[in-house]
């Protein structure tokens, strides 16, 4: 019995759910997202007691932890929610306690960054395999609804096939140095951790719209904003400009998706979709001597989806817009549907950390991914 979109009672199952990390992320998008995803929190674990305490008491938890592996051993868990950050090296701590969990017998959605390097997501693959469990990884831009509708679109008879995508996210790329610090050094360096936390968002558009690339090049400025051109076996070429030193305000990211067939979608700021398509042109004219611009039907023109926000409903809240709600169900359904999970999966999340990888490569040279 749980509580539907409409404040009703519904007989639907829900997931036994324990969940380690109580921080300011999980606070305002994870935990909430459990009031409409058919999960019951049943426990929460901090290495701060109290704060365990008050989010059980917040979020309807009926006990509190300050060690993980108390409330494995203790609780009776279909699954844990993971979100704990970061080391004193700067290195993700999501991998062993991911482990854990599995071989606990749970299945884990943990918070992106998962790892900091592809040997260690190969390690919570073998666990994942070993116990027969699902792990979901909040690689969000593969959940947002505007990205979703893009890959609709692209999917579209009407679209054709596409060949060439840009991708703008606002970020900076590391120097040579930072990445070999952090990587081969063990030193905890703040612009390679925020590249990794961050890189994540792109790189996870790109493998879930065109797959895992072939190569990557990339070239960085001297200020660390910078481009890199990523390309696909089937033929398609991928641009994605690092914007990190422009203004946060009027649209952070942009994506453009364009088919060979006269036909491109866009998705402003994770927003709004369009789906352009030439008009055609009024019959016996052509080129320099069309008097009309304004010719077709809406369905042989552009077409553009918005959500409004002036009405309190679900599509415009920020849990959903953001994919978060998008994680957490995909995560739970998977469970009580006994079925691997769609996307966000650890193959997916090897794929974005081997391109964190490649980065540490250096720029000015083709760098092969597969």
């Amino acid at each position: 019995m749980r509580i539907g979109f409409h404040g009703r009672l519904a007989e639907e199952k829900e997931i036994r759910a324990g969940f380690i990390g109580c921080g300011s992320h999980s606070f305002r998008n994870i935990y909430p997202t459990f009031q409409f995803a058919p999960v019951n929190l049943v426990a929460t674990c901090d290495l701060n007691i109290d704060k365990a305490r008050a989010f059980a008491a917040k979020f309807g938890a009926r006990n509190a932890y300050s060690d993980y592996r108390q409330m494995l051993n203790e609780e009776e868990l279909d699954a844990v929610f993971v979100v704990t950050g970061y080391d004193e090296r700067g290195r993700p701590t999501h991998p062993q306690i991911t482990i854990d969990c599995l071989n606990a017998g749970c299945h884990v959605w943990l918070e992106k960054p998962p790892a900091a390097t592809c040997a260690e997501i190969e390690r919570m693959q073998q666990a994942a395999t070993a116990n027969g469990r699902n792990v979901v990884v909040g690689l969000k831009k593969m959940f947002f609804p505007a990205n979703e509708k893009a890959k609709e679109l692209m999917s579209c008879d009407d679209f054709g096939r596409a060949s060439l995508v840009l991708l703008q996210y606002p970020q900076h790329i590391p120097t040579q140095t930072d990445f070999e610090q952090y990587l081969h050094a063990g030193k905890r360096v703040g612009p390679t951790i925020g590249f990794l936390d961050h890189l994540c968002h792109p790189a996870a558009l790109l493998v879930y719209l065109l797959g895992m690339p072939s190569s990557l090049f990339y070239e960085r400025s001297a200020t660390g904003s910078g481009v890199a051109t990523f390309c696909f076996a089937p033929g398609v070429v991928a641009s994605l400009a690092f914007t990190g030193g422009a203004s946060l305000n009027g649209g952070m990211e942009r994506t453009v998706i364009v088919s060979a067939s006269g036909r491109h979608i866009v998705v402003d700021n994770n927003i709004r979709v369009s789906y352009h398509r030439t008009p055609p042109p009024e019959p016996g004219t052509g080129y320099g001597s069309s008097p009309n611009f304004y010719t077709g039907s809406p369905e042989e023109t552009t077409a553009i989806w918005e959500p409004e926000f002036s009405l309190g409903q679900l599509y415009n809240k920020g849990l959903f817009l953001l994919g978060y709600y998008g994680e957490v169900n995909e995560f739970a359904r998977s469970i009580l549907e006994n079925r691997p999970p769609k996307k966000g999966t650890l193959a997916q999340a090897w794929q974005v950390t081997r391109l964190f990888e490649a980065f540490a490569e250096g720029s000015g040279k083709k760098i092969p991914l597969v």
